[in-house]
């Protein structure tokens, strides 16, 4: 094992610190990884303040961060796909047991032994869970490594590993193509990756939002037509004429209003996560054949299409850069949705800390 510097938190109500943890040294199947970029996601917020503890409760001290984009070090003697000096990424995964009708299908991140980039029991027992990107270094199983693009802006890339995945994964998943109608419900870290994949789908884009304000950047990122859910008049001028509507809203908010939005054979999927159940009305399905779905990330495979993708049309998240010090006051903002649209993480900067 060796030592590498890190920011975790010690307690749900303590701030990310500075300290060090332990890494396995690279097997003959690993990629060490000097981290360059780390996105900061929503769910890194959650787990820090054991938030999600009724399902998924967060061991401590924890390292977060599964948006890794960094620079091969080092590979064991049996890794075939990286080399030293490589560009790559690791995202909400690094190990799956590879058996089961889920890995077999190459939807990994249904596999129920998943290990999770950080707060997942640690097989290699380098430590109680494995630790997440904000850190200098990480080893990862090849199989778990992706590659970047060259010509991709490393910080803009970060966020392609969950928020990326996450909304290309459904729309790929469910047809969208040129002359679909396309709606996507927010405008925040989800929304604006959906609105620039169905743009390059080649889909007519309708953004759903609820402030007037975004109108002019959803047009920006993509959108054809930009609608104000709280106006009752334009959202009747679409209802039943979409094909899909990705809702990336994690608020309290009214689906059904979106579903009746679909035509024949439309469909809604869920990517945000509203804690609250909703009340939806079965006829609002009923009456036109419509399906209303959920989706997380994609697998290993559909990852690096998604990336490859991204490469070919030159997509990235519009991110705000940051140094590690500054990760505390951007979980703040996070929680005001103060950032357009993501936050990257320099992780150069965790030298000084």
């Amino acid at each position: 094992m060796y030592k590498t510097k890190a920011y975790a938190a010690a307690s749900a109500t303590s701030p990310m610190a500075s300290t060090t943890i332990p890494r396995r040294d690279a097997t003959e199947r690993d990629v060490q990884i000097e981290i360059l970029f780390c996105g900061i996601c929503h769910s890194d917020l959650h787990a820090v303040r054991n938030e999600w503890a009724s399902f998924m409760p967060t061991a401590y001290p924890i390292v977060p961060g599964h948006e890794i984009v960094g620079r091969v070090t080092k590979v064991g003697k049996a890794v075939t796909k990286h080399k030293p000096g490589d560009l790559v990424a690791v995202g909400c995964m690094v190990d799956s047991d590879g058996t089961c009708p889920q890995c077999k299908a190459a939807d990994e991140q249904f596999c129920p032994n998943v290990t999770l980039t950080f707060n997942s029991p640690d097989k290699h027992r380098t430590a109680p869970v494995t630790y997440g990107g904000y850190s200098d270094s990480i080893v990862v199983d090849e199989r778990f490594v992706l590659r970047i693009p060259a010509n991709l802006n490393l910080a803009g890339a970060a966020p392609l590993l969950c928020a990326g995945i996450t909304t290309y994964s459904p729309l790929r998943h469910w047809g969208v193509t040129k002359g679909k109608k396309v709606g996507v419900v927010g405008l925040g870290g989800l929304g604006h990756m959906g609105v620039k994949f169905a743009r390059a789908f080649g889909a007519h884009v309708v953004v759903f939002t609820t402030s007037p304000g975004k109108k002019e950047d959803a047009i920006r990122l993509g959108a054809d037509e930009v609608v104000v859910s709280r106006n009752a008049d334009e959202m009747r001028k679409h209802a039943g004429s979409f094909d899909f509507i990705l809702d990336a809203v994690s608020a309290d908010h009214d689906i059904n209003a979106y579903i009746n939005l679909l035509g024949r054979d439309g469909n809604i999927t869920l990517v945000g996560a509203p804690a609250k159940p909703m009340s939806v009305s079965a006829f609002g399905l009923i009456m036109g054949r419509r399906r209303l779905s959920g989706s997380m990330i994609g697998g290993i495979a559909e990852t690096q299409e998604m990336l490859d993708f991204c490469g070919k049309h030159n997509i990235v998240a519009d991110v705000e850069v940051i140094p590690i010090q500054k990760v505390n006051e951007a979980y703040e903002r996070l929680l005001k949705s103060d950032v357009k649209y993501r936050f990257a993480i320099d992780m150069a900067s965790l030298k000084s800390a």
